[in-house]
C-alpha cells in the first residue's frame, strides 16, 4: 500500500509545533527522535509502516484538548493510539500528521458496585476491568482476543467485541457514558450511569468511528453479575459446512449460547500447537459452544446442543469438567491469531461470520 504523500506546508511547522507542545505537556511527553517514533509507526497490522511527525502523549483531558487545538489552529492531522492491537490499521500514523497516545490514561476512576458500573480512562486495558471488578461478582462482557493488552478506548474506537458478543452484544451495548475531545478542543460529554442521561444519544456514532470524530477521554462501562453456571462443548466435525449448519440449528432451537465461536482445520492445529487447548485433531471444523445461567438450566441447555451436534454430523464432543478446562477451551480460540503468526509474521484477519 502507498501512503499518502506528506503535505509540505506540515512538515515545514514540525520545530514549533514540537516547541508548542513541550511547552503544553513537558519535555517527556513529546517524542520526535526518530528511534523514539518507531514505537509508534504501526499498530497491530505490520505490514504497514510510517513513523509519524511527531507523537504526544498527554495525561488529562485539558491537555488532550490543548494539543488539539494546536493542531487545528495549524491545520496539522492528528491520529490517535490507544494500546495499538487494531488490526484494521486504525492506529497507522501519518508522516505529517501527530500521533496523540493516550497509554497515560491508564486509571480506573470508579467502580459502582450497586449500580453495575465503572468509570474508566480509555487506556485501561480491556481484562484490567473485569480484574478490578471479580471480587463484587462483577465483570465487563466484551472480549476480544486481545483482551490482556487492547484498551477500552481502542475498544470504543473499534466496537470490539469477543467470543460472548453472540449474547451480551459489542463495546455499544455495554458502555453508558463518554467524555470526549472534539478535533477543536471542546470537551464534550455524551450518556452517564443513569438510565436517561440528558441530551442526544450519539453514543452508538462515537463508537465504531475509529478516533475519526473525536478522541475518547473517559469511559463508563456496564458490568455484569456473573453468571451462577458457565460451561463449554467442544464439537468437532468432519466438514465445515456440517459445522455451519449445526450452528444454524442451535440458533433455530431458539438457544443463544453466550459464545459459539468455529475454527477449520489449519486454525485448531496452529492453536493446539501454539497453547495445546486440548482440540481434537481428526477433524476438520470445530464449534465451541458457551452456554452460562442457572444450573440445571446450563445442564439441559449443554444437552440439548450435544444433541444438535450429534445430529448434525459431530464426531466428538467434550464438555468442560471445571473452569480451568472452560478457560483452556477459550484460550486455544483468543490464541489463534498469534498462532498464525509463527507460520507467517504477516497476514489478513478476517472476520467471518456464520449466517443465521
Amino acid at each position: 500500500m502507498r501512503m499518502p504523500a506528506p503535505e509540505a506546508a506540515a512538515l515545514a511547522q514540525r520545530d514549533e509545533l514540537i516547541a508548542e507542545f513541550r511547552a503544553l505537556l513537558g519535555r517527556d511527553a513529546v517524542i520526535a527522535d526518530q528511534s523514539g517514533l518507531e514505537v509508534y509507526e504501526n499498530d497491530g497490522l505490520t505490514a504497514y509502516a510510517q513513523k509519524p511527525m511527531v507523537a504526544v502523549l498527554p495525561a488529562t483531558t485539558d491537555e488532550v484538548a490543548g494539543v488539539l487545538k494546536i493542531c487545528a489552529r495549524r491545520g496539522i492531522r492528528v491520529v490517535p493510539r490507544g494500546a495499538g492491537t487494531s488490526l484494521s490499521g486504525g492506529a497507522l500514523p501519518l508522516a505529517d500528521g501527530v500521533l496523540l497516545g493516550l497509554g497515560r490514561f491508564n486509571r480506573i476512576l470508579d467502580v459502582d458496585v450497586a449500580n453495575r458500573c465503572a468509570v474508566v480512562q480509555p487506556g485501561v486495558p480491556n481484562l484490567a476491568i473485569t480484574t478490578a471488578v471479580a471480587a463484587h461478582g462483577l465483570y465487563y462482557a466484551p472480549d476480544p482476543s486481545s483482551q490482556i493488552a487492547c484498551s477500552i478506548g481502542g475498544n470504543v474506537a473499534e466496537n470490539a467485541g469477543g467470543v460472548h458478543c453472540l449474547k451480551y452484544g459489542v463495546t455499544t451495548n455495554n458502555i453508558l457514558g463518554l467524555e470526549i475531545v472534539l478535533i477543536d478542543g471542546t470537551v464534550v460529554r455524551l450518556g452517564g450511569r443513569h438510565m436517561d442521561a440528558g441530551g442526544y444519544d450519539l453514543m452508538g456514532v462515537l463508537t465504531g468511528s475509529e478516533g475519526l470524530l473525536g478522541v475518547v477521554t473517559e469511559v463508563t462501562v456496564r458490568l455484569l453479575p456473573r453468571p451462577e453456571t458457565v460451561r463449554a462443548l467442544l464439537m468437532g466435525f468432519p466438514q465445515v459446512a456440517d459445522a455451519g449448519a449445526c450452528v444454524a440449528e442451535i440458533i433455530g432451537a431458539g438457544i443463544v449460547p453466550a459464545g459459539l465461536e468455529m475454527m477449520d482445520r489449519d486454525a485448531i492445529h496452529a492453536a493446539e500447537a501454539f497453547c495445546d487447548a486440548g482440540y481434537p485433531l481428526d477433524v476438520e471444523a470445530l464449534l465451541i459452544a458457551e452456554l452460562d445461567g442457572p444450573g440445571p438450566e446450563v445442564e439441559a441447555l449443554i444437552a440439548r446442543v450435544a444433541a444438535i451436534a450429534r445430529a448434525a454430523g459431530a464426531t466428538s464432543l467434550r464438555e468442560s469438567r471445571d473452569e480451568a478446562e472452560r478457560q483452556r477451551f477459550w484460550a486455544g480460540r483468543k490464541a489463534a491469531f498469534p498462532a498464525v503468526g509463527r507460520i507467517s509474521p504477516d497476514y489478513y484477519c478476517m472476520d467471518g461470520t456464520i449466517p443465521r
